[in-house]
C-alpha cells in the first residue's frame, strides 16, 4: 500500500536525501527528547544547490539551509544552574525558558558523499570568519561564491564538510538581514514582574553624536547617579562631564539628510546617549578620546543561555532526527564529529563553554569533538554576568574594565593565591567525561594586550606549566591579532604587521580531526617557557630583547627619532565587582575603581604576573611557530603597537608593527640601524631561496603547513624577497617554484595529504 506524507509549511526539501529523511521523521517511533524544539527553514533565503551549482570530485554539489530555530531549557537541570539569571527568565507552560536563533548551513546535497564530519563557526558579533581558514572569500553569505577558481581551490568543500553557523551573542543585534547570525533571548525579570535594575558600564571611543547604551536606563530623567567622563590617554584622570553637557536619548537621534556641503548625518539608535552643546543640540564625541558612562540600567537579558543555545544546536544536528512537530533535522545521522573553527570573541565564549560545563548534552553526550581556536588565549568572554556585554573585548586601552580574565585561565588544573580556588578550564567535562580535544592557536598581541602567557604557566607567573591531555598550544610569532595591512598605519606610528597565520591554520584543523578520529598526536606545542627564558617581563627593554630601531617616520607629532618602546601591556587584576560577585556573576559595583596608572599598579587590585615572548636582536619574537617570514626575515614583526597623534603611546590595540629591514649596508649605516640590511643576509636571491625552501620544508615535516598549500607560500615569499631587495645577481636566474620533497612522494606526483583531500571521512564510519 502506497504511503504518502506533505512536507510541514515553510519547510522547502533539499535533494532526494533530506526528502528521504523527512519521510523516515514521520514514521520514527517516538519523538527525541531534544532541547530544540522548532526549525522554521527559509525557503526565500535556501538554495539547492548553491555556490552557482559547482560540484567537488566525490562530493558533488552543496546546498544552503537557512532558518530559526527554537529552543528551551529546564532552569533547574544540573547543566542551566549555573546561567546567571536563568531563574528570573519568563517559562512556558512546560515551566522552560525560551530562546531562539538564526542558523545557516551549507552542506552536500547528496550527504552520503559527505564526510561526515561539521564545522561549527559560532559567529563573531554575528559575522562569518572562516574565509581565512577556509581559502575563500569573505561575507556572510559564503554560498553566494561562484568564482570556479575560488571554489576549486577551497579547504572544505573537497573534504566533504558540512559548515554550520548559528546565533550565540546578544551583540549581534536583531538585524537578521544580509545573513547576520542573531538570537533571541529573555529578560529577566523580578518575580512580581518588575523590572530588574543595577549598575551598568559603557566603554565609549567614537565620533559620532551619539552612542547607544546595550541596556535601558531605569530612569531617563535621573541623571544625578549617572555620571560621563572623559579623558585624552588611558593615564590620564578622568575628567566629568557635567549633567548639562549630556543627554539621554530615549528613541535614538534621527538622521540628518545632507545640506551641502555638509554630509547626511546615520540615526543613532536608542536607547542613547550623547553630548549636548548649551542650546542642548547634539555635539560629537572627540575620535579616539575615551568616554566612559555609568548608570542604573533595567531588564537584562540572560546572556548565558547563549551557551545553551549552541549546546543543544549540536545535540539536534548530531543525534535527533525531527524536532517537536516532525520537521526533520537536515543533517539527521550524518555528522559523526564536529570541530568548531573560530576567530577571536568566539574562542572566548568556548573556554567559557568548556569550562561551565557546556560541553556535555542534555543526554550526557559531547557537543563537539574538537575545538580549533585562533587568538582566544585564555581569557574568557564577559557575558554570563548580569547586564553583560559580550560584544566587548579588553585590551589595554580598550574595554579593559569588562570582566573577560578570570581564574582559572589554564586547560590544566592549577590553585589561585588570590582566589584560593584549585580549577582548570576542562574540569566540567573531565569530571563528565565529555572533553573536546583542542588547539589553541594565538598570536603575540594575546600576550601584549590579553595577559596569555597565564594559558600556559601558573597564576603567579613563576612556573611553566605541562600540556592538558585534551590540548596544544601554539603561540604565532611576532603576529598580531589576525592580520594587517602592511601599506596602512591607521592611527598606530608604524605599519601594521601582515602576518597570516591560515597556512597552519589548516594544518592543525587537519591534526585536530586525526586527534580525534584517529588518535594521532598533534604537533608538540610551541610556547615561549621560563625555563628556557624566552618568556619574559617587559621592561627592562634590554632584557626583553627589543632593538632600538630608527623611526622610518620621525617627523611623525611629537617627533621621535626611534621606534618608540615603553613595555606597555594589560595588567590581569582580580577587579572588585561588590559583595558575592564571584558567587552570584551579580555586580553591585560597575566598573570597579581604579586609579591612574593603569599598569602594574596595586592600588586596582591583586595582579596575576603575565609575561610577553623574548625577541632575537631584529626584534621578533623566538619561541614559537615562526613563519618562514620571522625565520628568514625581511622585516621587524612586532604583536604589539602604539598610537600617534593626540593619543600617542597609548595602546593601538589588536594592531602589531611591520618594520622593513634596510635594503644594503649603506642605508643602514646612514640610519644607524642595527639589523643587519637584506642584502646583508642574503647574498643572492638563490640563497634567500635556499632559506626559504628549508623554512617551509619543516614547516611540511612538523605537520604545521599542508602539501596545498606550499606552492602559494614559496610564491608570495619569492615575491616579497623581490619586493624588498634581496639581491638577484648579474646572470642570476630566478629559481623555479619548487615543492619539497615531502610533497613529491605520492603517486602522480601528489602529496599524501593530496590523495586524502577528497576522501577525509571517519575510519569508523563505513
Amino acid at each position: 500500500m502506497s504511503q504518502f506524507f506533505a512536507v510541514p509549511r515553510g519547510i522547502r526539501t533539499f535533494g532526494t536525501s533530506f526528502v528521504a529523511l523527512l519521510a523516515a521523521a514521520l514514521f520514527a517511533a517516538s519523538p527525541a527528547d531534544a532541547r530544540i524544539t522548532r526549525i522554521e527553514i527559509d525557503a526565500a533565503r535556501s538554495e539547492s544547490p548553491t555556490f552557482g551549482g559547482f560540484s567537488w570530485p566525490n562530493v558533488g554539489q552543496y546546498e544552503k539551509i537557512v532558518g530559526k530555530a527554537h529552543g528551551e531549557v529546564n532552569p533547574h537541570s544540573r547543566q542551566n544552574r549555573v546561567i546567571v539569571d536563568i531563574e528570573f527568565a519568563p517559562r512556558n507552560a512546560r515551566g522552560n525558558v525560551e530562546y531562539s536563533f538564526d542558523f545557516y548551513i551549507l552542506k552536500p546535497v547528496d550527504l552520503r558523499k559527505g564526510a561526515r564530519k561539521m564545522m561549527y563557526e559560532p559567529p563573531n558579533r554575528g559575522g562569518k570568519t572562516w574565509a581565512a581558514l577556509g581559502r575563500v572569500t569573505g561575507g556572510d553569505d559564503p554560498g553566494s561564491i561562484t568564482d570556479p577558481a575560488v571554489l576549486a581551490n577551497a579547504f572544505l568543500m573537497p573534504r566533504g564538510y558540512t559548515m554550520v553557523w548559528s546565533g550565540w551573542d546578544m551583540a549581534a543585534g536583531t538585524d537578521n538581514s544580509n545573513f547576520n547570525t542573531t538570537i533571541t533571548l529573555p529578560i529577566a525579570k523580578n518575580q512580581d514582574g518588575t523590572s530588574i535594575t543595577g549598575p551598568s558600564y559603557e566603554y565609549i571611543v567614537s565620533s559620532a553624536r551619539g552612542f547607544t547604551l546595550t541596556y535601558p536606563a531605569a530612569d531617563y530623567s535621573e541623571k544625578t547617579s549617572a555620571k560621563l567622563t572623559h579623558r585624552v590617554h588611558l593615564n590620564d584622570v578622568p575628567q566629568l562631564v557635567p549633567a548639562s553637557q549630556w543627554a539621554y536619548y530615549p528613541n535614538g537621534i534621527p538622521a540628518v539628510p545632507a545640506t551641502p556641503p555638509n554630509p547626511a548625518l546615520p540615526a543613532i539608535p536608542g536607547p542613547a546617549i550623547g553630548l549636548v552643546n548649551s542650546s542642548g543640540a547634539p555635539v560629537n564625541f572627540i575620535g579616539n578620546d575615551i568616554y566612559e558612562f555609568s548608570y542604573t540600567a533595567k531588564d537584562p537579558t540572560v546572556n548565558g543561555l547563549g551557551f545553551a543555545a549552541v549546546r543543544d544546536w549540536m545535540e539536534f544536528l548530531r543525534y535527533e532526527r525531527r524536532d517537536d512537530h516532525n520537521s526533520p533535522n537536515p543533517l539527521a545521522g550524518h555528522i559523526k564529529r564536529v570541530y568548531t573553527e573560530i576567530s577571536s570573541q568566539p574562542g572566548r565564549f568556548l573556554n567559557d563553554f568548556r569550562h561551565l560545563g557546556f560541553n556535555e548534552t542534555e543526554r550526557g553526550k559531547k557537543a563537539f569533538d574538537g575545538h580549533m581556536q585562533w587568538i582566544a588565549a585564555g581569557d574568557g568572554i564577559n557575558m554570563n554576568y548580569r547586564f553583560s556585554q559580550p560584544g566587548r573585548t579588553e585590551r589595554n586601552r580598550q574595554d579593559h574594565l569588562y570582566l573577560e580574565g578570570v581564574f582559572p585561565f589554564a586547560n590544566v588544573t592549577t590553585f589561585d593565591p588570590i582566589t584560593r580556588k584549585t580549577d582548570s578550564r576542562y574540569a566540567s567535562c573531565t569530571a563528565t567525561k565529555t572533553c573536546p580535544f583542542g588547539v589553541e592557536i594565538y598570536s603575540a598581541n594575546e600576550y601584549w594586550v590579553k595577559a596569555a602567557s597565564l594559558l600556559h604557566t601558573d597564576p603567579t607567573g613563576s612556573r611553566d606549566l605541562p600540556d592538558s591531555p585534551f590540548t596544544r598550544n601554539y603561540f604565532m610569532s611576532s603576529m598580531r591579532h589576525g592580520t594587517g595591512n602592511a601599506a596602512n598605519r591607521g592611527v598606530c606610528q608604524q605599519f601594521d604587521n601582515p602576518l597570516n597565520s591560515a597556512p597552519v591554520q589548516r594544518a592543525l584543523f587537519i591534526a585536530l580531526d586525526e586527534w580525534a578520529t584517529q588518535g594521532k598526536q598533534p604537533p608538540a606545542s610551541r610556547v615561549p617557557k621560563l625555563r628556557d627564558g624566552t618568556l619574559v617581563p617587559p621592561l627592562p627593554q634590554s632584557g626583553m630583547g627589543f632593538p632600538t630601531i630608527p623611526n622610518p617616520f620621525p617627523a611623525d607629532n611629537p617627533p621621535r627619532p626611534t621606534v618608540t618602546y615603553t613595555g606597555l601591556k594589560t595588567t590581569r587584576y582580580k577587579f572588585n565587582y561588590g559583595l558575592n560577585f564571584d558567587e552570584t556573576g551579580i555586580p553591585t559595583i560597575n566598573p570597579p575603581v581604579i586609579t591612574p596608572p593603569y599598569q602594574d599598579n596595586l592600588a586596582n587590585g591583586p595582579i596575576y604576573r603575565s609575561l610577553i615572548p623574548k625577541t632575537d636582536s631584529d626584534g621578533n619574537d623566538i619561541a614559537g611557530v615562526r613563519l618562514p617570514d620571522v625565520r628568514v626575515p625581511l622585516a621587524t614583526y612586532t604583536g604589539w603597537a602604539l598610537r600617534r597623534g593626540a593619543q600617542a603611546d597609548d595602546g593601538c590595540e589588536a594592531a602589531g608593527q611591520f618594520i622593513p629591514f634596510p635594503r644594503t649596508k649603506d642605508d643602514r649605516t646612514k640610519t644607524g640601524d642595527p639589523r643587519l640590511s637584506v642584502a646583508e643576509r642574503y647574498e643572492s636571491f638563490g640563497a634567500y631561496h635556499s632559506k626559504i625552501l628549508l623554512a617551509v620544508e619543516d614547516m611540511v615535516e612538523d605537520r604545521l603547513l599542508l602539501c596545498e598549500d606550499v606552492e602559494a607560500q614559496l610564491t608570495r615569499l619569492m615575491q616579497a624577497g623581490l619586493d624588498r631587495g634581496v639581491p638577484l645577481r648579474e646572470g642570476e636566474v630566478l629559481p623555479a617554484v619548487e615543492l619539497p620533497k615531502q610533497c613529491r612522494k605520492g603517486k602522480h606526483g601528489d602529496s599524501d595529504d593530496d590523495e586524502d583531500k577528497h576522501h577525509d571521512r571517519d575510519h569508523d564510519d563505513d
